[in-house]
Formats: C-alpha cells, structure tokens, sequence
C-alpha cells in the first residue's frame, strides 16, 4: 500500500501541471456589483444562516451574531454583542491560550429551533456555551448551557452541526485538548454519541452533516437518516506517516441506544471511504473540504457534491466528486464490513469480514422488516446485533462517484466551500451549476455539459484575497444569491452577471444556465426574473451562437499621427477562451513583423509612415465544437498627419496657421539677426496636438510604460514623449 501511496503522490508532483478547464471570465472585484458588510473591530464571519421565509441573514462572528436583510446585506437589522467576562479570559490564558485571540467567544452553532428562537454556541474563551436568542427582542434567553460536545472549545477546531426536528446533531470535539473527538445527538429524551475509539473515530477534521428524510410514498417505512462528512487517520491502510481518508458516516434518527451493550451510544453508526480519484493519472484526493446536498423536486434522489485535495500540502490541486444517495445506501445496507485482526501479536491490521452477518443487519435502522421480526426500537435489538456494530463500524466497501471520476479537477487552487443550484435551461435541459470558493476569496461557477466541465466565469470575491469560510445560496427563484462568509466580512452576490453581456454572441458563448438573450430590448436577461410568456429569447449551452444577428454598431477611434512615431491601439478582450486578432485593410495583421508588438490589451506599430494609414480591426475569436465566432472589440483609423509650412519674415513673428493653442509660440526673430533679407520658409517642430476621437471609449488609453519598448524607439524630445492621460491616443 505504501508503494500505491509513493506512486500516487509522484504522479500528484509530475501531472498536476496538466489540469484544469480555464474560466472564461474573470471578474476583478471592482468590475461587478457586489454588496458587502463588515463591522469595525469585529472578525472571523465564519457562521452564516439564512431564514428565507423572513429574508434575513444571521451571521456568528466573533463575540458578535447580527441579522442582515438578506435582500441587502448591507442593512443590519440587529446585533447582540456576546462576550467573555475578563475572569473567563484570565483562566483561558492560564491554560496558555492567548488572551487577545484564542480566549475569546467565536460563535460556532446558529440553528434555528423554530419560529421564535435561534440555537446558538460559542467557543466561550474554551469553556462552550450555548443559549437560546429570542428573535423578536434579539437577546439570549440567558440558560447558558453547557456546550461540550455541541460546540468546540478551540476555534480552530474542525465541527459541523444540524438541527434536525428540535435536536441538534453535532461533530465535534468533547474536551480541551481535542482529543475526544464525537459525533452526538443533544437531546433530553435521548441524547447519544460515539464510542470513544479509534475504530469509530480517528481524529477526525469534520466538514459537513445533514439531514435526508424519508421518501413518504416508500412502503418500506425507512427511517430519516444523518449523515456526516470528515477526514481522518486511516486504521486500514498501512503507511509510513498518517494517511487521511475521506469518509461518509450515517445515524438513524429513530436511534434510541442500545439496553445493555451500546447504551446512550449509537446503534446505527456506520461509516465508509469516499472514493475521489483519477484512475489514468494515479491521481488521489484523499481530503475533503466541504460538502453540498443537492436536493431537489426534479430529482428522484440527492445528489452529494464534495470538494476534495490531494494530502500534500505543496500541491495545489483540487477536484470535485458526485456521488448518487442510491449507491451510498447500497455500501451500507448491502456492503461488507471490515474487521481487525491482530497478527504478530502486536499489530494489528484491518481486513474484510467473510464470516455469518448477525439479523437484523447490524446498523440498519428499524424498518417495516425490523417490526415485523419485532423488534420495534434499537432498545430491543439483541447484543449479538449491537456488539457486531460496536466492532465492525468501518465498511469494507467503499462509495464511488458518479461516472466513476471526478466531475472537475482544477491546478494551481484549493477549493474550500461548494453549493449547488439546479437550473432548467430554456430548451428544458436541466443543469447542476456549482458555485465553489476558493483559499484566496475567488468563486468559481462551473457546470457539466456535453463538452465536459466548462467554467462559466471566476469572481474575486474579496478585494483582499480573504480565504472563504462559509458559502450558502438562497433557493428563492427570482431573487437568489449567493452568501460568502470571510475572516473579514460577508459578501452577498448574484448568482449570474447577465448584465455584463452586451452582445447575443456574448451571451450565448457565456453558456451561462441562468442567462439569455432577449432580441426585442438587445439585452442579456436572467431567465428566473423573466415572465415565461414569451420565450423567443436566444441561449445555447453547447455554445453555439448561430441564431445570434447582431448587428453591432462599430464605434471607430480616429487617430493621427506623424512619420516615424509609434502607435498604440487598445483593444480590450474578457474571454480568456478566445483568441485576439488583428486586421488591417480587411486583412489579417502579421503580428509576428519587427514592426509590430502584440501586447495583453493593446497593439503596438514602430516607425510609422504613409502606409500605416488605414483602419485596424481587434476581433475576439472564439472557438466552440469546430465553430468559430468572431466580434469586433476595437475600430482604429489612422491617417498621417499634415505638416503646414509657415513664411517667416525678416522681422515678423511665425504664425501657426493649423494646430493648437497648446503648441509653443515662436518669438520674434532679433534685431542682431535681421540682415537676412531674403524670406525663410521653415517647417515648424509639432508638439502634442489633440486627436479627433469619436467616441470615447473606455478602454482606450495613452501612454506606455513597458521600458523594453521605448527602448527600441527613436529619439524624441523628451517633453513629447507622453501623451497627456486625457488625449487617448499616439504615442509621438
């Protein structure tokens, strides 16, 4: 096993340069409406949850929980400040925390209980506490419980929860030091947890749990199960160091404990590996970040999405894997479960199970063929059931994803957070659009069609590169968005910028689910906020932008300029998916010519003369499944300009008879120097003059501060080396 380790981790080093589709957009923070909120003095916004029968955002930071408009982030409805008292501290800082930081009170569980109060804990300077906050006057009802196993002491460390019917089901640590990690029910009928063992759990780092209920037209009378996600040290594979696993575990709602063996513990506690690799490439991602149930009234069952990474922390790769609930109910209710065996008398090693399987099923929850063996309650299963469960926890069998590999792997990001949305395009394709965060406070809208995974569009997020912590979207059609929580502040965004397309061809090559375009107003609509009467509206998934007509209006730049100079025509370009070209003369430009320089947003031309005059052409070409579709970006004219020549008189002053008033004035010629007779004629030297530019448009500008390049250019005076900044135009 180690050997496959070595293997995989050497094909992670030599491989990883070759993955991952490229976004088609990228969005700078500044170049999209984004609302934020962010409270001086306050950190860590690592909590977020959304009421969307009331539109209102709770948000647990540190010593803080507020209510947002969720329409509006940027509205605070409420705030109620929960702090440490200083004793608190002074203990925390006892034990060797830090005071300033560690010993303070992190909000770590918002679950709303029901229309009146909000579940909430905090880290409580390593003491954890939990109340009750009262939605309508926003203050703690002041029971001030106690938190151990509900929340954890430490806030760095890893936890998850869910309230599911009044009781909170929870993964976290149960005491100081971390090292009772639990999986627990906090109920006062029956409150159950995990065996403290390292079989059940083997510090585990939890992402993720939820709830998944009952299909209620099953006639099998199933119970609602939980289910929760984690890495941990794996105890069935050998390794030199500790190898991480990425498990699903699941508990039975109904789960009462057992009467004699397993009492208070769970009777239903199973646990699996989470298969997330590339087979061809020896690729393994064997830690998982984040977890999103996609539930939904088009689907006959959840689909699970998950957010994995490789355990090397010098590789930055990412992937995303589906799984089908069906085949994870199969590898619970039918798999092979593992066993230790001790071999050399010290060591032992798990292997698989082949021996009788006690009944009823070990693990399963109390069915229709429960009842009617009679057993009712896990109360009344026998010992031989529930000490086979206490032993075998692991299963042998592990869950593999839907097409057997990852939907997405992408190099040089780590992906933190994921929600999935499902979206009915307007051809009644359905789409699983999956938004997913990145450490360096990117989003990534990415979806799988027939071309395989295409990355919409990237979005910073955080103009300071804040890692994102928490990532929710709102299921509201018509008015959905998105909700990132940072170390910084909350960010609430839209799940489509379908303004941002000004062209059909843009719009339908964005391949956008939420997005087409609307012919009668020439504009790119969001379909969900669009009445549904008229749907002659133009979207292609694939990418094919055919039926587009635009007739686009070519705005045009004039430019003049004078002999020997150089140009610099802008041409701004989005797609990172196309390719820029340039034309001139209706001609393709050989961009590859000394004469020329190609750079990112602009093209440079040397040495100018009179046949440089004429118009120059930026087009994006894109290509989509052997089509290309092009647009023209930018319009350039150039002509040469005129020189005028001025007569100068013996003693008269030159006079500019074409220009500008910016031009400098000649003095008149000296008395000592009048002894010519003979009129002069002179050319006059030409500075800066204005260019005639119809329209302005934004995306051109003046100068150049690339030193390559001027150091190739000729001789200028230096004060007419620089256009002003708002000449837009050649460099002379």
């Amino acid at each position: 096993m180690a050997i496959i380790v070595l293997c995989t981790a050497l094909g992670l080093l030599l491989g990883a340069a070759a993955f991952g589709p490229v976004p088609r957009i990228t969005w700078e923070h500044k170049e999209v409406h984004l609302v934020h909120f962010q409270e001086p003095e306050v950190f860590n916004y690592s909590t977020l949850l959304l009421s969307e029968d009331k539109d209102v955002l709770y948000v647990g930071a540190r010593e803080v929980i507020f209510a947002l408009n969720s329409l509006n982030i940027a509205e605070k409805q409420h705030e109620l400040f929960w702090k440490v008292t200083e004793d608190k501290k002074t203990k925390c800082a006892d034990k060797g925390k830090s005071k300033q930081t560690e010993c303070l009170n992190y909000i770590r569980v918002l679950q709303q209980l029901n229309d009146t109060f909000l579940y909430v804990c905090g880290t409580n300077a390593f003491q954890p506490a939990c109340d009750h906050l009262n939605l309508m006057s926003f203050e703690l009802a002041g029971r001030n419980e106690d938190g151990k196993g509900r929340c954890p002491f430490d806030p760095a460390q890893s936890y998850t929860s869910v309230m599911v019917d009044g009781e909170l089901y929870s993964g976290t640590s149960y005491n100081f030091l971390g090292s009772e990690p639990i999986i627990s029910r906090n109920s006062h009928q029956s409150p159950l947890r995990t065996e403290y063992a390292i079989p059940w759990l083997n510090e585990p780092s939890f992402v993720f749990a939820d709830v998944i209920r009952a299909d209620p037209r099953d006639t099998d009378g199933e119970d609602d199960k939980v289910y929760y996600f984690f890495t941990e040290v794996s105890v069935e594979y050998e390794f030199v160091g500790k190898l991480m696993i990425p498990r699903i575990a699941r508990v039975c709602k109904r789960d009462q404990g057992g009467l004699r063996t397993l009492q208070k513990k769970w009777t239903s506690f199973l646990k699996a590996r989470l298969i997330c690799s590339t087979p061809d490439k020896n690729l393994i991602f064997n830690t998982i970040n984040d977890v999103f149930i996609l539930k939904s009234p088009s689907l006959k069952e959840p689909v699970i999405y998950g957010v994995f990474a490789p355990q090397l922390n010098n590789v930055r790769l990412s992937a995303v894997c589906a799984y089908n609930m069906t085949t994870v109910e199969e590898v619970f209710s039918k798999g092979k479960y593992m066993q230790s065996a001790t071999v050399e008398q010290s060591h032992t090693k798990w292997v698989r199970y082949n021996g009788e399987i006690p009944k009823p099923r070990p693990g399963a929850c109390i069915n229709k063929d429960s009842r009617a063996a009679n057993y009712t309650s896990s109360l009344n299963l026998p010992d031989k059931t529930l000490q086979f469960v206490k032993d075998h926890p692991l299963m042998d069998d592990s869950v593999i994803p839907i097409g057997d590999r990852p939907r997405l792997v992408k190099r040089d990001v780590k992906y933190t957070q994921i929600v999935v949305d499902r979206v009915t395009a307007l051809n009644g394709s359905v789409y699983d659009v999956m938004f997913i965060s990145t450490d360096r406070g990117a989003l990534h809208k990415a979806i799988s069609c027939e071309n395989g995974i295409h990355i919409i569009e990237e979005i910073q997020l955080f103009p300071n590169f804040e890692p994102v912590h928490t990532l929710l979207l709102s299921s509201k059609k018509g008015k959905q968005y998105l909700y990132a929580g940072s170390n910084a502040g909350v960010v609430q965004a839209p799940v489509a910028f379908f303004d941002k397309y000004s062209t059909c061809v843009d719009c339908v090559l964005a391949r956008d689910p939420y997005c087409a375009w609307k012919p009668q107003e020439s504009a790119c609509v969001e379909i969900l906020q669009e009445s549904e009467g008229e749907r002659d509206w133009i979207q292609n998934i694939g990418g094919d932008a055919s039926s587009c007509s635009d007739k686009v209006k070519e705005n045009s730049l004039q430019h003049t300029f004078k002999h020997g100079s150089t140009a610099e025509l802008k041409c701004s370009q989005k797609s990172n998916l196309a390719q820029v070209v340039w034309k001139f003369k209706d001609d393709v430009l050989k961009v590859e010519s000394p004469k020329y320089r190609l750079l990112e947003k602009a093209l440079l031309i040397f040495n100018l003369s009179e046949g440089d005059s004429g118009v120059y052409q930026c087009l994006s070409e894109e290509k989509v499944k052997n089509k290309k579709f092009s647009q023209v970006l930018a319009k350039h004219v150039l002509e040469l300009k005129k020189v005028q020549r001025i007569t100068v008189g013996p003693t008269q002053p030159a006079m500019q008879t074409e220009g500008n008033s910016d031009a400098p004035k000649m003095s008149t010629v000296s008395p000592e120097r009048s002894t010519i007779q003979t009129s002069t004629t002179q050319i006059l030297p030409i500075t800066t003059s204005k260019i005639v530019t119809n329209p302005i448009i934004p995306y051109l500008t003046s100068t150049i501060s690339n030193t390559e390049i001027f150091s190739s250019l000729p001789e200028v005076p230096e004060k007419t080396m620089f256009l002003q900044s708002n000449d837009n135009c050649l460099l002379c």
